[in-house]
């Protein structure tokens, strides 16, 4: 391995987590802050120093990593310039460090069963990445994979599980079990984008823009904060794990698209919904929430999920999209209707609902939890939805038109 200069390597703020030796090393940080790279970077260069090491990575959902963590270990590798010594597998995606053997493995909260069966050839399992831990909402989860790393290791490694994550909602029982309390097992950081000395003057003006136009957002996505629940505009919703096969057997059941265009600063997000009006229940099943979609690739991404035939409510502010979309195949999408008031409307409607959010669709659950109302300078809050985590809140919107009793008004 080639010899390495950390100041160079990593930069600043980031010290005590590269040295830091016990059981738990949690990172809440803004957009930008090093976290997730500086992680990587740590992960490739001490499983080339730690001949016994093996490394598992889990984000809450298997789908999410190949676009996250892989990528990022790819990058890291490339980094240090060391591509001859590591084999990467995309099909199951797995790393191995080529000299020993040793190998760092990726899954899905999803597949629970996957994580607690996992044997290693060389070495011990002692390491865990949780990426975007936030997106584990129930704390059993975590235990489990705390539990994944146990038994006793070769002398000079220790065991070790590493979170990273933006800190969406202060009543996260990540606050409670690692930041309110003092252990010298736990290492917690809060970090921001003010450390990262590789970003360009075009990335620090997009958070000098949000400080001033957005300073809610920019506590937490700017200065890695704890995020405020207060005033959040639905509460008539849980998590849970369903089979959504079996719910649609039943009579009464009727399924609901929604989508809300986004690019490159806002993403793209598909809402997938199925319906039971008698019990008034509305299940969440599934989600695509990507930045950078041209129409193209978002037709194919909607038709490699299975629903390029079903009846999708869009955003009517993009008419060509819409146009472009079923041109290429998506032939059920529509615009959705204007009408007056149809946004607090379309919200007081969805608020008689009961909401069951399937434990995969990771981005509704974070938008769901941050979605609140709008505050004026004295801090009152106001009869208006903060223009924030409102992709798929929009999106859900759009999906449940057809529903409100005599159409006279929709949701754009």
């Amino acid at each position: 391995m080639n010899e390495i200069k950390f100041s160079e390597l990593v930069g600043r703020g980031y010290r005590d987590f590269w040295f830091f030796r016990g059981r738990y090393r949690v990172v809440k940080g803004s957009r930008g802050s090093k976290k997730s790279k500086t992680a990587a970077l740590w992960f490739i260069v001490n499983m080339m120093l730690y001949g016994g090491a093996n490394t598992l990575v889990v984000r809450k959902t298997y789908r999410t990593l190949k676009d996250s963590c892989f990528t990022e270990l790819k990058w890291a590798i490339k980094r240090l310039n060391c591509e001859a010594v590591w084999s990467v597998k995309l099909s199951p995606l797995e790393m191995e460090y080529i000299p020993t053997g040793q190998k760092i493995f990726f899954r899905g909260l999803d597949d629970p069963l996957k994580i607690t069966s996992i044997s290693t050839e060389v070495g011990r399992l002692c390491w865990l990445w949780i990426e975007e831990a936030y997106e584990i909402t129930d704390e059993k989860d975590f235990n489990i994979l705390d539990e994944s790393i146990r038994g006793t290791v070769e002398d000079g490694l220790f065991k070790q599980i590493t979170l990273t994550f933006n800190p969406w909602n202060e009543r996260h029982w990540l606050k409670r079990r690692f930041f309110d309390v003092k252990s010298d097992d736990i290492l917690a950081l809060t970090t921001n984008y003010m450390i990262n000395e590789f970003l360009d003057d075009a990335d620090i003006r997009l958070f000098e823009d949000m400080r001033i136009n957005n300073p809610k957002r920019y506590q937490v996505a700017g200065l890695g904060n704890w995020g405020i629940s207060e005033g959040v505009v639905y509460e008539n919703w849980e998590e849970q794990g369903f089979d959504i096969d079996e719910i649609v057997r039943g009579k009464g059941f009727e399924t609901v698209f929604g989508l809300d265009f986004g690019y490159t600063n806002d993403p793209t997000a598909l809402f997938c919904g199925v319906v039971d009006r008698a019990s008034k229940t509305l299940y969440v099943f599934d989600e695509l929430y990507l930045r950078g979609l041209t129409n193209f690739r978002l037709a194919e991404e909607i038709k490699k999920m299975g629903y390029g035939k079903e009846r999708i409510r869009a955003d009517c502010a993009e008419p060509k999209s819409i146009d472009e979309l079923r041109e290429l195949g998506i032939k059920g999408i529509r615009a959705a209707r204007k009408g007056k008031d149809s946004i607090n409307n379309g919200i007081q409607f969805i608020r008689e609902y009961k909401i069951i959010v399937h434990k995969r669709c990771v981005n509704f659950i974070t938008e769901i939890s941050n979605y609140s109302w709008s505050v004026d300078r004295d801090g009152r809050r106001l009869n208006v939805p903060s223009d924030d985590f409102n992709h798929l809140m929009d999106a859900m919107r759009y999906a449940m038109e057809e529903l409100i009793v005599g159409g006279g008004f929709s949701f754009n």
